[in-house]
């Protein structure tokens, strides 16, 4: 009976979760803002084939994910 609170408290989070990505791809072309167009992303265009690795894209929602997972800590305490 006590992994009842905590497993309903993990999947609200998750449902959140999935409510803000899915808000932001559904408005993702309208925000001022392209993730995996952010300079510091590496395109290499060959005759063809085309080469795709979005760093700076990554480096940005890595940071946005460990903010948001520290902030949820920190409520936890």
């Amino acid at each position: 009976m006590g992994q009842s609170p905590q497993l309903g408290r993990a999947l609200i989070l998750v449902g959140a979760m999935l409510i803000v990505v899915g808000v932001l791809l559904y408005f993702g072309g309208k925000l001022p803002f392209r993730i995996g167009r952010l300079p510091g992303d590496i395109v290499h265009r060959g005759q063809n084939s085309t080469f795709y690795f979005p760093l700076a894209s990554c480096l940005v929602i890595s940071v946005v994910i460990t903010l948001v997972l520290w902030i949820i800590n920190q409520f936890r305490r």
